[in-house]
């Protein structure tokens, strides 16, 4: 097992080169970049893209996209002299070639570097840390809600397979994953948070303004009562997949000789479910946990973010795609992809601690 966990750490490095290039030489050829956000904003047009709305298809002879910017011509840069421009450039790094750039990147990340935001004036990092909060509430508190639902609903199911249990917890299930995470957040938020009915949840935020004064107990009530609707919202589409995972896992257990065999020795069936059959079930299901909460973790939570005003890793992603914020795209990129790599790894380990009899090496092999 060791010389396996050492090989893929080992493909951790191309792979995660492989990502940077392709996302970095992807960047190369989309316009916009930091200094076009610049040039926007003292020309009043507010976001870069109204400029390209505005300018037409006049951006100057021999205008072509390098690093996110325009070598000759700004759009919406006209009356602005050269040497500002040029400083600009020179300010976020414009003035070398691509390849320089990437190097000298890659060379700082492995120091630990990832820069500054070019527009918030502080670390990647400490940005990164400052949103983890919200991120790390809504993925842990989702994922174990859901794993706390649909394990023990699935092997109720399994156990009545074919009953009207299993048929109208079925329905119910489907009709939940069916419901886009973001409507079912806008209802929610009418229903409860003071839409137009009931005004029993907060609007926004992840606690309250007198959180400071607030005592241990307060302040946990506080979060919780916060963090209830997003959870919720976030967690409604989970229920369908762990559930019917489990069910099957399940039903292809209680089918093979060795339940059978304990059932003819006389074991209870509690017994058989939950001595024999529970370990062998819940394989897939629980060795996949790392992989879902790093899921929802990075993926399932900007919309969510977005409609309840919660300040997470998933806006933070958004608003520096948009601003063309590139030390928080590369550098959150690299964070993400590597701790994305390391929970591979780490779901592996978990089958073989679930079970043994699992080898991955004489699987290579």
């Amino acid at each position: 097992m060791g010389a396996y966990i050492l090989r893929r750490l080992l493909l951790i490095i191309p792979t995660l080169l492989g990502i940077m290039i392709v996302n970095f030489t992807l960047v190369q050829f989309v316009p916009g970049g930091p200094v076009e956000q610049i040039i926007a904003q003292i020309e009043g047009q507010g976001d870069v893209f109204a400029g390209f709305a505005g300018g037409g298809g006049d951006t100057g002879a021999g205008a072509e996209p390098v690093g996110g910017v325009f070598d000759d011509k700004y759009v919406g840069a006209r009356g602005l002299p050269p040497e500002f421009i040029a400083e600009l450039e020179k300010e976020f790094g414009f003035d070398k070639p691509p390849l320089e750039r990437f190097l000298n990147m890659m060379g700082n990340y492995l120091t630990l570097d990832f820069g500054e935001s070019y527009f918030r004036s502080i670390s990647v990092i400490d940005l990164v840390l400052e949103k983890m909060p919200v991120s790390i509430s809504l993925g842990l508190w989702s994922t174990l809600i859901a794993y706390l639902v649909s394990i023990p609903l699935g092997i109720r199911k399994a156990i009545k397979d074919g009953s009207r249990f299993d048929t109208w917890t079925s329905g119910a299930i489907i009709v939940a994953y069916a419901i886009p995470g973001f409507l079912f957040a806008i209802l929610l938020l009418v229903l409860f948070a003071g839409g137009s009915y009931w005004q029993i949840f907060p609007l926004r935020g992840l606690t309250s303004d007198n959180w400071d004064s607030l005592s241990l107990l307060g302040k946990i009530a506080d979060y919780f009562w916060h963090i209830a609707l997003p959870i919720i919202a976030l967690t409604i589409s989970a229920f369908a997949t762990l559930t019917l995972l489990t069910k099957n896992s399940f039903l292809d257990e209680i089918k093979k000789q060795y339940v059978m065999t304990a059932r003819a020795k006389g074991l209870s069936e509690s017994k058989v479910l939950y001595g024999h059959v529970f370990r062998n079930a819940m394989l897939i299901v629980i060795a996949g946990f790392p992989a879902v909460f790093i899921g929802v973790f990075f993926g399932g939570s900007i919309i969510i973010e977005t409609i309840f005003s919660l300040d997470g890793l998933g806006r933070l992603g958004f608003e520096a795609a948009v601003a063309r914020d590139y030390p928080v795209i590369f550098g959150t990129l690299f964070i993400f992809g590597l701790m994305g790599l390391v929970v591979g790894i780490i779901s592996d380990l978990m089958y073989v601690l679930v079970d043994p009899r699992i080898d991955f090496e004489k699987r290579e092999g």
